[in-house]
């Protein structure tokens, strides 16, 4: 028996040939403690926690499960590009993001998009002054690349505008090694730890600034793959729509007036010519 450090959400721990390899919770596959273990695999785990012990909800009751859904996972841990919910489909990213509109099953999905480039940005709580930029860099460089096992060359920008801190993580396929940890388990991993809730075993993120205890208020991440999204009007929410048409309206109200107030103009000058050649056979 082991201890898998790194993922709290596993079972049947044991060590093979010096190294410690547990089940993931909610599926049959091994994964290696010394390591991150895939997002995939973690979000079906905490998918399969939070179905132990719960009450039936009412068949008219619903979730956005945008956020947060039971995946399917490759045996290597991967997302498989096509994932489902019942007879809704869609297509995800290599960080299970969905990046199509939702369809039947009959989607196709032909290849798992890559994630090159991950967003994270925090709002830290309300403080009197601002932090140290440089401690603030300093930190998070060295717990990325320490607690994560990231390479610091995929850290590429650590911007601090106070109240925000904004992480960028760049890494092509190219550019990931066969051992080495993807940029899309390690945000998941860090924001699992702001969070409060890691996925290490008795291993809590104590972000501390120049001795300073650090909190947060929110944690958003971004996410930009090597191709664009196929998103269509479709899913666009009911409000960003009505801000696209009050915009259109706008624009062709504009066009609207503009038109009329150079006919007017055209008018009155065409008048006053007319008043001026009256003038003029008049005195002559």
């Amino acid at each position: 028996a082991c201890a898998c450090t790194k993922n709290k959400r596993v079972t049947n721990c044991r060590m093979v040939e010096g190294v410690c390899r547990c089940n993931s919770i909610g599926s049959s596959l091994s994964v290696n403690c010394d390591t991150l273990t895939s997002k995939c695999l973690l979000m079906k785990a905490e998918m399969a926690n939070t179905k132990s012990g719960r009450r039936d909800k009412p068949k008219d009751a619903f979730q956005d499960t945008d956020g947060l859904y039971d995946p399917e996972c490759e045996n290597n841990g991967l997302f498989k590009a096509k994932q489902c919910n019942g007879t809704t489909c869609w297509c995800v990213n290599t960080a299970g993001v969905r990046r199509t509109d939702k369809h039947d099953t009959d989607l196709k999905c032909s290849e798992l998009v890559r994630t090159v480039w991950i967003i994270i940005e925090m709002k830290h709580a309300e403080r009197e002054t601002p932090l140290n930029t440089e401690s603030l860099k300093k930190f998070f460089k060295e717990t990325i690349t320490n607690r994560y096992m990231l390479d610091g060359r995929y850290i590429t920008n650590i911007l601090y505008e106070n109240p925000y801190i904004s992480i960028d993580l760049k890494q092509n396929s190219s550019d990931k090694s066969a051992g080495g940890v993807d940029i899309a388990d390690v945000a998941y991993y860090f924001e699992k730890d702001i969070k409060g809730d890691p996925v290490f075993l008795n291993n809590m993120l104590n972000i501390s600034i120049d001795n300073e205890k650090l909190s947060f208020e929110k944690v958003l991440v971004y996410y930009v793959d090597e191709k664009p999204p196929e998103f269509s009007m479709k899913s666009l929410t009911p409000g960003v729509i009505a801000v696209i048409v009050i915009v259109v309206l706008a624009v062709v109200a504009g066009i609207v007036v503009l038109v009329l107030t150079r006919r007017r103009k055209g008018k009155y000058v065409k008048a006053e010519v007319k008043e001026m050649n009256e003038m003029h056979r008049g005195l002559n």
